[in-house]
């Protein structure tokens, strides 16, 4: 069978579903690509009408959302001995230095932490557990946690579905090759934002260490 046949045979709602999913279990605080399976899906409901991208953008919303409660009632039960196991058992996303500059982000900007939150990948995984743990009020993070599943969900969905049909009609023109040059490029773009917005974060925390250093 070929692979535009195969995706054409995918129930639309298998993919709602692994989106939610995926996405949901990130925000209980579990390291998973729920931003890479969501982009994929959108790119995929782009090229097949089968699926809807608002029944997608919403499933990757309602998964956002509730992971992320799911994941505040978890925290706030589990204090800080979580922190503590989940730094054992996911020691790159949650070791010490991780959790905390998530945590100075979040006695610094408190609401909009949650909400820019969902944008960035470190502190996308410790929104929920975080917040419970920090006890932040649980309208607040409501509040913010809609707003920033809605925004980078719906964002997201809208963004690489209207890039999808503008591309499927330039990409046509092209071979084989041109397209996996398109694929590599983007790779390397977004890698290349990955990088300087880690960066970014590092220098942020070594700002904020240093007149700790010089008090001292």
């Amino acid at each position: 069978m070929h692979v535009q046949e195969w995706l054409d045979s995918v129930p639309a709602v298998a993919v709602y579903a692994v989106v939610a999913l995926v996405i949901g279990v990130e925000s209980l605080g579990i390291p998973l690509p729920g931003e890479i399976v969501l982009v994929s899906a959108a790119l995929m409901s782009s090229q097949h009408s089968h699926i809807n991208p608002l029944i997608l953008g919403a499933c990757a919303t309602a998964g956002a959302v509730i992971g992320d409660s799911i994941g505040y009632a978890i925290g706030r039960k589990g204090g800080r001995p979580l922190l503590a196991w989940l730094g054992r058992k996911f020691p790159r996303h949650f070791g010490e230095a991780h959790v905390a500059t998530a945590e100075r982000s979040f006695q610094k900007w408190g609401m909009w932490a949650v909400f820019f939150g969902r944008f960035i990948a470190l502190l996308r995984i410790f929104a929920g557990p975080l917040a419970g743990v920090l006890h932040m009020p649980y309208w607040k993070f409501l509040i913010a946690n809609v707003l920033g599943g809605v925004c980078w969900a719906g964002g997201t969905t809208a963004a690489v579905y209207y890039v999808g049909v503008v591309a499927e009609g330039w990409l046509k023109k092209f071979s084989y090759v041109g397209l996996a040059a398109a694929v590599v490029l983007g790779l390397a773009t977004m890698l290349i934002v990955k990088r300087r917005t880690k960066k970014a974060q590092q220098e942020l925390s070594r700002r904020e260490v240093e007149p700790v250093g010089a008090g001292e």
